[in-house]
């Protein structure tokens, strides 16, 4: 059956007695009864015949405080030799660690996101912090956590990294990781066999409940009921809720007004693109893990060309890397290049140079000629540059090419442009934020 269901679901069974072919098992609550019935009856059965022939029915029966065998009592039958094996086989289980409920409703954590693998950088380092904050905390410091972001932007990195380091640093408390996705299916599942009270026991017992993609639920309006009552009754009682989404809470749309005010009423922290410092930072982690030899070239090639989030960067990591161990050969710029080039010609697809000049220049009230004109005046020059960056950073035209495209300006040109801007950002929040916001409009 399982280590983790027998702990569960089968270990606080009581043997009540055997009586004319009728074995009765008593449970401490209604809950581990109608589970036990719904789950295991037939089997129970099944094996209590291939002890004792005898045995023709199976009946749970509620006793409070029935959590364990007793190795006698007016209500076991002793002579029962097949009844004698069994207590005895489950006392020798009980001496191991009771396992949670909550682990059998959880999802499976990967252990590959941890706090130890999740790179840190100025995009990323407020949520980075604030679940780390919490995972470290045995009482609630903000609650809840909401934490949002595009996609591939460390969300679930994160939310597994939390789960990961409760678990491990105190593993009495009942930790539940799952999709809201998978919430609604259970929620459902429950409806249709008409146990939602069972329902309600499991999720409203556990001391952290992290529910990922919250946005899943938009328009889903009976199990945002559910979710709303559920979280309601985990917040009275002080447990910790971890949200995470692709938007902000007052930007979920189709979403409950009650239910978008109780996600914000904690603490949100949302996760920017990736810098090119940070993506070259996750590029040289990868490689490390993946034990190959990356040149400097290829890692700034990747951490310039693919800006659309974690996921693509590191899947073309895993492409160049898996294509030179085929073969046999070296990974260099070249070939990295040769092996990218659809999904480099795919990325020039979504993003060009006209759209990027355009809206920077809707975004400074600018108009397109001045993209493209010689006026030098720092109202027009320092958009113009910021263009330019932008350009570079998002398509993979090369320098001249860039130039041509602004007025016919030469390379050396942009090589001043984008280093200008990449300085001005680290000490002017306004103009970074800018180019933050203007990225992400291009990047949609």
């Amino acid at each position: 059956m399982g280590d983790a269901a027998f702990k569960s679901w089968l270990q606080p069974m009581t043997l009540g007695g055997l009586k004319k072919g009728e074995l009765v098992l008593t449970l401490p609550t209604g809950f581990l009864k109608g589970w036990a019935e719904d789950k295991y009856a037939d089997q129970i059965l099944t094996l209590w015949r291939e002890e004792n022939a005898d045995v023709t029915q199976v009946s749970f029966v509620v006793q409070a405080g029935s959590s364990k065998f007793s190795s006698g009592g007016s209500s076991a039958n002793p002579a029962d030799s097949a009844a004698s094996s069994a207590r005895d086989a489950m006392n020798r289980a009980a001496s191991a660690p009771q396992a949670s409920a909550a682990d059998e409703l959880s999802s499976p954590l990967d252990k590959r996101f941890t706090f130890e693998t999740f790179i840190s950088g100025k995009s990323n380092e407020f949520a980075y912090a604030a679940a780390k904050r919490l995972a470290e905390s045995r009482s609630a410091p903000f609650n809840p956590l909401y934490i949002y972001g595009g996609v591939g932007l460390g969300k679930t990195h994160l939310m597994h990294a939390i789960a990961w380091k409760i678990r491990q640093s105190d593993p009495s408390r009942h930790v539940v990781y799952l999709s809201a996705e998978k919430f609604m299916f259970r929620f459902v599942h429950a409806l249709r066999h008409q146990n939602t009270m069972a329902f309600k026991e499991r999720f409203r017992a556990v001391d952290v409940l992290l529910i990922d993609d919250v946005q899943f639920i938009s328009g889903k309006d009976s199990t945002q009921e559910e979710f709303f009552h559920t979280f309601n009754d985990l917040m009275d009682q002080g447990k910790q809720i971890v949200i995470s989404a692709d938007k902000s809470p007052t930007d979920l749309e189709g979403m409950n007004e009650r239910l978008r005010s109780r996600l914000g009423a904690g603490l949100v922290a949302d996760l920017h693109p990736t810098t090119y410092e940070l993506r070259l930072g996750i590029l040289a982690s990868k490689a490390k893990v993946l034990n190959a030899k990356v040149p400097d070239s290829v890692l700034e090639f990747l951490a310039h060309k693919i800006t659309s989030n974690v996921r693509e960067l590191e899947g073309a990591l895993n492409r160049v890397v898996a294509h030179a161990q085929l073969i046999n050969g070296e990974v260099n710029l070249d070939t990295t290049q040769t092996v990218l080039q659809d999904m480099l010609k795919a990325f020039d697809r979504r993003v060009t140079i006209e759209e990027i000049q355009k809206k920077v220049a809707e975004h400074f009230n600018l108009r397109v000629s001045d993209m493209h004109s010689a006026r030098r005046a720092r109202s027009v020059a320092r958009p113009r540059q910021v263009a330019m960056y932008l350009a570079k950073q998002l398509t993979s035209r090369s320098l001249p090419e860039i130039g041509r495209k602004f007025g016919g300006r030469d390379h050396t040109t942009v090589m001043h442009a984008v280093r200008k801007i990449e300085e001005i950002t680290e000490v002017d929040p306004v103009l970074a934020e800018d180019v933050e916001t203007l990225r992400r409009m291009l990047e949609r």
